[in-house]
């Protein structure tokens, strides 16, 4: 069995999204989610992540902002090690494998994720890490 969020609002968000069978209509300020399964790194247990929709050309991003945090979102550490992670957009259901990203690549899709989500610029100021972003392919 996959597991919800502990996080009050995530976890409701999950909800919505798996009683309607689809991620559309469940907006964070107006914007779409993509919900994401990922493997425990420990546990080996299923867990729904559910983040702003950031996609180019079927390819999806990940960012690892935890709302400026200075610690990486716990989904980090599953997602490095283990990268095959489920995507869902809208009713599309498949798999990818994930890949941290850096230099001129990262650039370019943390440019596609703030135009996706304003706030992530915001976050990277609260924190002194580089917040993560992962490209799924």
């Amino acid at each position: 069995m996959t597991e919800l969020s502990p996080t009050e609002w995530v976890r409701e968000q999950t909800e919505r999204i798996l009683a309607q069978g689809t991620t559309d209509g469940v907006e964070v300020m107006d914007r779409p989610v993509v919900l994401f399964t990922t493997t425990g790194a420990k546990s080996g247990k299923k867990r729904y992540v559910p983040l702003m929709r950031v996609e180019e050309n079927g390819r999806y991003a990940m960012v690892a902002s935890k709302g400026g945090d200075p610690q990486h979102p716990s989904w980090y550490h599953n997602v490095k090690a283990n990268p095959t992670v489920t995507v869902q957009d809208g009713e599309k259901v498949f798999t990818l494998t994930a890949r941290e990203i850096d230099g001129a690549e990262r650039e370019h899709w943390w440019k596609l994720a703030v135009e996706a989500y304003p706030p992530y610029a915001e976050y990277q100021t609260k924190t002194d890490r580089q917040i993560p972003v992962f490209v799924l392919e």
